[in-house]
């Protein structure tokens, strides 16, 4: 462990903006008056704070820790996280699917799978996802410990419960328009607090170049040596990364996932609502140059025997997630880590948020009031918003815990999200697109998808099947492993839809209108000029893409 003793500056800067972020909960509760208020912001966001608060909302302990610890494990090929496994997915988002979830205006994504299919796919996916937020929830606990643990040198539950009871505070007073107003914050510290990390590593080995220079080949290329797993750090092929990442799991989590749809849902119209993921995807291209450069530096030094510079072991396993934490111990003086550190304290918090968020919605409309209590008033949903909340961060320490024996974060990440967004994925896809999908086949499609997902997890944690096997290849890691379960999830929910559905009735076309194209009116943009619609942004946004991956391919 290495414990920093901050100065008086520092603890000053950490405190006012717990004092604030606080503060600001208790403000915004006055505004809090409806359900609507607490679960949805009232809907009265513009794009633009729609859209940082969409990229925020996912901007915490995974992106910081987890991805800058991983390209330290991986290499570049973490930049597929941010490029060919985001961007494709947010302008789908935008373009394709934010008509349908907003013209509905369902309050949730598991509320469009009861207009679309019925009660129980709802419910189902309710469950699913109030139990992998959950996990996830945990995750960012756990990130702010290790930062309080590393630096101040708290013991570890202290570190817990106090990042636990500040999120409570806040998010409890005033819901998502909390979350949202601390995401946006959040989004600026990150910038200004971790961005010099960065610099200040690229200007000690030399240049960006000197950098590339100094790790193996496998770790400084995007596709070039995708065609051999032995090849690159992640073990894994081309095919693997566009159907298990690029396909699969980055979808099913831009599209399907309520954390971030849940902020688009509360823009102001459908045009703001659409452009809320296109506007992100700008800034989501741009993470890379705080958290892979910040990976990649970390690698140079630890390879360099004279630097100083390792990672912290816990029972003589290295932890990945400590790099960015370490970083900081190694280049800010004191004054300004007190920035470094809060920047990391509102990554996770916002992310905390968020997630508790989204829980306390789907508890509240897709189990709490669908199965438990139908008759529940706009008053009592508010009520039990709140409860929600609070159970969630109690019971998200609990995962807390499960989070913290694994040596990445983000390997633990895709596999929960291989369990339940890979599959709603398939559910989602052909219930917007094709009509006679019904609803026995998106249920029990549904359940075989997540069913198979968690059997090939325990199959390859205990060994009962061959990794290589699900992976198809004779090397695999566990993040090739979780991108090819992803796909595999998919395929087998998409088939088992599709089949169950060819032998049950459908719904009558008159009840799918405005949730499955070409039963829904487009809307009417004749009159206005191809550069302001959302289309003309998402093309740009592309264009940029394909850059990107031209360059450091």
């Amino acid at each position: 462990m290495v414990t920093i003793n901050l100065g008086v500056i520092d603890w000053l800067v950490i405190a006012t903006y717990f004092a604030f972020v606080i503060g600001l909960g208790f403000y915004l509760k006055r505004f809090t008056k409806s359900e609507e208020d607490f679960f949805l912001a009232g809907r009265k966001n513009s794009s633009w704070v729609a859209g940082l608060a969409f990229l925020s909302a996912n901007l915490g302990a995974l992106e910081l820790l987890g991805m800058t610890g991983n390209t330290f494990k991986y290499g570049m090929y973490v930049a597929h996280f941010y490029w060919i496994g985001a961007i494709p997915a947010m302008l789908f988002l935008g373009v394709y699917m934010m008509p349908f979830y907003y013209s509905s205006r369902i309050k949730s994504v598991p509320g469009y799978l009861k207009l679309r299919f019925d009660e129980r796919t709802r419910v189902l996916n309710g469950i699913a996802f109030a139990v992998m937020t959950l996990l996830v929830s945990g995750i960012n606990l756990y990130a702010m410990a290790l930062v309080l643990h590393t630096f101040l040198g708290w013991h570890w539950d202290a570190s817990m419960w106090a990042s636990a009871a500040t999120v409570a505070v806040y998010v409890t007073m005033s819901g998502l328009m909390s979350a949202i107003f601390t995401e946006i914050i959040q989004f600026f510290l990150i910038w200004f607090g971790l961005f010099l990390v960065s610099i200040m590593g690229v200007i000690e080995i030399g240049s960006v170049k000197e950098v590339f220079a100094r790790i193996p080949e496998a770790y400084n290329t995007l596709w070039s040596t995708s065609a051999d797993p032995s090849q690159n750090g992640m073990l894994i092929t081309w095919g693997g990364i566009v159907l298990g990442l690029g396909f699969v799991l980055s979808f099913g989590y831009w599209t399907t996932d309520f954390l971030v749809v849940q902020r688009a849902f509360s823009a102001k119209d459908l045009r703001s609502a659409r452009m809320t993921p296109i506007l992100a995807s700008f800034f989501k291209m741009a993470v890379p140059f705080i958290v892979i450069i910040a990976g990649l530096v970390a690698l140079v030094l630890a390879k360099d025997p004279n630097s100083g510079f390792a990672l912290l072991q816990d029972g003589g396993q290295i932890n990945y997630d400590s790099a960015l934490p370490m970083l900081i111990a190694r280049y800010y003086p004191q004054g300004l880590v007190g920035l470094g550190v809060t920047a990391l304290l509102a990554g996770f918090m916002a992310g905390q948020a968020g997630n508790i968020s989204a829980f306390n919605t789907v508890w509240t409309y897709d189990i709490y009031k669908s199965v438990i209590n139908k008759n529940a008033s706009d008053t009592h949903l508010l009520w039990m918003g709140r409860v929600a909340t609070i159970g969630g961060i109690l019971l998200s320490i609990v995962t807390a815990y499960w989070a913290k024996s694994f040596p990445s974060i983000m390997d633990y990440m895709q596999a929960i999200f291989s369990w339940v967004n890979a599959p709603l994925f398939a559910t989602m896809l052909l219930g917007m697109f094709v009509w006679w999908i019904t609803p026995a086949g998106a249920f029990w499609g549904l359940l075989a998808g997540m069913g198979s997902s968690v059997v090939m997890f325990l199959a390859s944690k205990f060994n009962w099947v061959s990794s290589s096997a699900i992976a198809m290849s004779p090397q695999a890691s566990d993040m090739a492993v979780n991108f090819w379960r992803a796909w595999w999830a998919w395929a087998i929910c998409f088939g088992t839809t599709v089949l169950i559905s060819l032998s049950t009735k459908p719904k009558p076309q008159e009840e799918l209108r405005g949730l499955v194209i070409g039963l829904t009116p487009e809307a009417d943009t004749a009159n206005v000029p191809f550069t302001k619609r959302p289309e003309f942004f998402a093309l740009i946004s592309l264009i940029v893409l394909v850059l990107l991956n031209v360059y450091f391919w």
